[in-house]
């Protein structure tokens, strides 16, 4: 399949069912088990932008952490793999790049390029001009990801 035209547009409301199978399509199980907290944390993100073919066909997503004025975070880059290498990513990525050129940090995080994921991953992502942490001579640092949820826990 060849490239085609990708629109690109921010979205805040979110259907349970098309979000879930663009989650699903990439095998994210951590936000598919929950398809009302996913289309929670969506709605309260900064920004939520999708990618979508003329006939509105959901390609992709991207969604961001920020305040806009120092620190942009990019939390999501969801492609359906259908659609993958077409420039959906690239437009996504690009588009938030120009929406948040002016604050000082723009990071995401991503896995490990030992995993064949990370590999494809970490050479897009450096194909857009981003560098590694450590390149950058800084840590990037995280919590373990299964850990005790405390909100209701008393001090």
């Amino acid at each position: 399949m060849g490239r085609f035209i990708v629109f690109v547009r921010e979205e805040d409301a979110f259907d349970p069912g098309e979000m879930l199978g663009l989650y699903d399509s990439v095998g994210w199980e951590g936000y598919t088990r929950d398809v009302d907290r996913l289309c929670r944390g969506l709605a309260n993100s900064h920004l939520v932008i999708t990618a979508r073919d003329a006939s509105g066909t959901l390609l992709g997503l991207a969604r961001t952490v920020s305040d806009d004025e120092h620190i942009c975070y990019v939390q999501d880059v969801v492609v359906n793999p259908a659609y993958h290498r077409q420039g959906v990513g690239r437009s996504l990525v690009e588009h938030l790049m120009r929406r948040y050129s002016h604050c000082r940090f723009f990071l995401l995080s991503t896995d490990h390029e030992s995993s064949e994921e990370g590999d494809r991953n970490h050479a897009f992502y450096r194909s857009l001009g981003f560098l590694s942490y450590e390149e950058k001579e800084m840590a990037g640092f995280g919590l373990p990801r299964n850990r005790p949820d405390l909100r209701d826990a008393t001090p």
